[in-house]
């Protein structure tokens, strides 16, 4: 984070002292990209606090908030960034295109080297993989930059930077949508996409003198740990212990549902509608 933060204060008075938007954009993003990291680092930090009476997991959610936020900032600086770049295409400035290549091309060392921090993990942690695809975006734009400064350093084509900023904003913004979309998802509850409600249910039936299975939720309770509740009936309670130890190994290793809460109901008397407790307008 450290490193973004400097590169991105070098970047920046480079690119108000060469009038180049491509740099200016550039360093804006990185400073995005630096402030992402921290609440990527504040939320794992936070989500190794112990429960307390008033949180009783803990604050796990924060490693969902915070690449909501991170996507969130993302879309706000792709329109900040397509205003401004609409505006200088009609009167382009001079800019020095060299200066733009070299500051532009240790960006994309600086941000792939960050990013490969984060890569083994952001495939299984959204609040990781949501820094990891900021990196990643950084990186897109400073080669966008590099292409562009050299287009003006050899052809003199200094609609270049204002027209790097437009397509760095589009990109941006196409990019920050997927983990946008997952994060609010993820932060309402939905199930994980790496699951199928209908498939665990299915799974649940299957188990030892089940009936019926209802009321089942799944969502996730922070990075890399997924809850689960259900009401299961069953026609005896024969076997208890056994049945729920069992439930829940097997959630374990089939979906990873590493905090499961079984409800167990004998015979068909409490086997009630999956709506009977949905709120009423």
């Amino acid at each position: 984070m450290w490193v973004n933060l400097l590169y991105s204060a070098l970047e920046a008075g480079l690119g108000i002292y060469s009038n180049s938007l491509a740099l200016i954009s550039d360093a804006l993003h990185n400073l995005g990209d630096a402030a992402g990291l921290g609440l990527a680092w504040l939320a794992a930090w936070l989500a190794t606090r112990a429960p307390t009476e008033r949180h009783t997991f803990g604050w796990r959610r924060a490693t969902l908030m915070s690449p909501l936020a991170n996507a969130l900032l993302l879309v706000a600086f792709s329109g900040a960034l397509l205003w401004e770049s609409i505006g200088r295409l009609q009167q382009p400035p001079s800019v020095p295109g060299f200066t733009v290549m070299w500051v532009a091309a240790l960006g994309i060392a600086v941000n792939l080297g960050t990013a490969a921090l984060f890569h083994r993990g952001q495939r299984t942690d959204l609040n990781k993989r949501g820094a990891y695809l900021h990196l990643l975006a950084d990186a897109t734009i400073s080669l966008a930059a590099v292409i562009a400064g050299l287009g003006i350093w050899l052809m003199g084509w200094n609609w270049l930077d204002a027209a790097t900023g437009i397509l760095v904003s589009v990109v941006v913004a196409l990019g920050s949508w997927g983990l946008l979309k997952n994060s609010m998802m993820q932060v309402m509850d939905a199930v994980p996409e790496s699951l199928e409600k209908r498939d665990i249910e299915a799974y649940l039936r299957t188990l030892p003198e089940v009936t019926a299975v209802h009321h089942v939720h799944i969502w996730s309770l922070g990075a890399e740990e997924i809850a689960l509740t259900a009401h299961i009936v069953r026609a005896t309670v024969e076997g208890h212990d056994a049945f729920i130890d069992l439930a829940g190994k097997e959630l374990l290793q089939r979906f990873n549902i590493n905090h499961a809460t079984l409800q167990i109901e004998l015979g068909h008397s409490c086997a009630h509608d999956e709506h009977d407790h949905a709120p009423h307008f």
